[in-house]
């Protein structure tokens, strides 16, 4: 198998546990990977300024891919976008029309920022179970009146749409309408959640199109996840790991299955199929 020279890591579900920190052991094993030149990244659903500082200045970390792919930035001096593929107002107009039909949490990301309505952010825990997500969500969320208002302020275009579910049918009724429409590539990183981005737009083409502009081939990128927003990346990329915790779609399309998210899986992965130091060892595939 080809030498892995890039590593694209989601973060909800597979590199943080469920208190959203990473482990010192975790941390070590990026350390010693980037040590040996290799790029490793996060790629995430979450906006720039929704990551972690302790990930968005991880020593010799170098760039981000951010929104589903719909940002990639290069960390030099502050981040520097290097790639972008927006979504259009009016597509972001019709998702609106549509999420706005069910009582959801929705955010709109533009910038590396996350905007949400001030009146759902109150009701936080009706849409997020998980304390730590409740968090999260309360300290990187600049709250607005009118979510549908805010981003007429973008005519550019938005790095991604999404919305938190109360009510799980709802969420798949809704997913079932939104992937009609040819214009959209719609996904989810939560059981109750949908993200939407401009077509084209996902984690797979995201590191592809990073590791064109770096000289690394397709078989030499290895990539980490668990949600159904890691699928395309773990299908496009030369070695796609899912975790143990991961939804079976994304388990069944993987090239191994690693531990889970709460048993350091990304460092174990990482070890067996990066730095393999002590032993060769033999690949696993699914």
């Amino acid at each position: 198998m080809a030498k892995i020279k890039m590593i694209g890591l989601d973060l909800d579900g597979t590199l943080l546990n469920e208190k959203k920190c990473l482990s010192e052991y975790s941390r070590k094993v990026l350390e010693k990977a980037i040590s040996k030149g290799i790029i490793v990244l996060v790629a995430t659903g979450r906006p720039l300024y929704g990551v972690p500082e302790f990930m968005r200045e991880f020593p010799g970390m170098r760039y981000i891919l951010t929104a589903n792919g719909a940002r990639i930035l290069k960390r030099e001096n502050g981040f520097h976008m290097i790639y972008e593929h927006l979504l259009p107002i009016e597509d972001a107009e019709k998702v609106l029309d549509v999420l706005e039909e069910y009582d959801t949490l929705r955010d709109v990301y533009y910038d590396g920022i996350g905007y949400a309505g001030r009146a759902e952010i109150e009701r936080i825990e009706e849409f997020y179970p998980n304390p730590a997500m409740q968090e999260y969500i309360r300290n990187t969320r600049n709250r607005v009146e009118s979510v549908r208002e805010k981003m007429k302020e973008f005519p550019g275009g938005l790095d991604k749409i999404q919305a938190v579910f109360k009510r799980i049918d709802d969420r798949d009724e809704a997913m079932r309408r939104l992937k009609r429409e040819p214009s959209l590539a719609v996904t989810g990183a939560l059981f109750n959640n949908i993200e939407v981005n401009a077509k084209g737009v996902d984690k797979g083409n995201g590191l592809l199109k990073l590791g064109e502009m770096l000289g690394i081939k397709r078989e030499e990128i290895m990539a980490c996840g668990d949600g159904l927003n890691d699928l395309a990346m773990i299908q496009k990329v030369g070695l796609g790991v899912a975790m143990a915790n991961a939804s079976e779609e994304v388990k069944e399309a993987a090239d191994y299955v690693t531990a889970g998210n709460e048993e350091d899986g990304v460092a174990k992965a990482i070890e067996k199929f990066v730095l393999n130091e002590k032993e060769e060892k033999e690949w696993i595939l699914l």
